[in-house]
């Protein structure tokens, strides 16, 4: 298994699941305080990531290989040996994301544009526009607007950027399967910048 990078932080968060070249990194926007205490990222059980991206094209062939039907939390570093790793916009934990100050994507931005330099992954997805507009107008230095889900027009490097739905239960407007097709785009997405490389 590849070994992760950048873990360790002078305070209790969850670490960087990041190593050289990776297929692809998921960045949420910071870890929640239930996740850090339990160690995993997505931890709480109402999220609906793992659920998603168990049925999803995106993990087709992990599911495979181990032999299982569905992924879980537990499961976040195992990932790295098939090519994904995790990590956030901002490394402070919180109740909610809502409890973050601009203050903080602003200094936390440009430190995950280093980390995504330096592992340079296919493709970063972020986890929600919360995510990644900040990153844009903060390390990518973007003008204001525009940003929808889905590929974005930039990329960082070689490393294209991705945004799909925030699977906090926060984001109720979004169904489980919808939740199911975006990650099956960000699947069709790596095949095509497999495709042009």
């Amino acid at each position: 298994m590849p070994r992760p990078t950048g873990s360790s932080y002078p305070f209790s968060t969850l670490p960087d699941y990041l190593a050289p070249r990776l297929d692809l990194v998921f960045v949420g926007i910071n870890p929640g305080v239930y996740s850090v205490a339990r160690g995993h990222y997505f931890a709480r059980p109402t999220s609906r990531f793992w659920p998603a991206f168990s049925r999803s094209a995106l993990s087709a062939s992990i599911r495979a290989a181990l032999g299982r039907e569905a992924l879980g939390p537990a499961d976040d570093r195992a990932l790295l040996a098939y090519g994904i790793g995790f990590t956030d916009v901002v490394k402070t934990p919180s109740r909610s994301a809502g409890d973050l100050r601009p203050a903080d994507f602003r200094a936390w931005a440009p430190k995950l544009r280093r980390r995504l330099e330096t592992c340079r992954p296919r493709v970063a997805c972020f986890h929600g526009l919360t995510a990644y507009r900040p990153f844009a107008r903060y390390a990518l230095g973007a003008a204001e607007g525009g940003w929808t889900l889905g590929a974005q027009p930039r990329h960082l490097g070689r490393t294209g950027l991705f945004v799909v739905p925030n699977p906090s239960p926060a984001n109720a407007h979004f169904r489980p399967a919808e939740y199911v097709a975006w990650y099956d785009r960000l699947a069709e997405f790596l095949k095509e910048l497999g495709r042009r490389r």
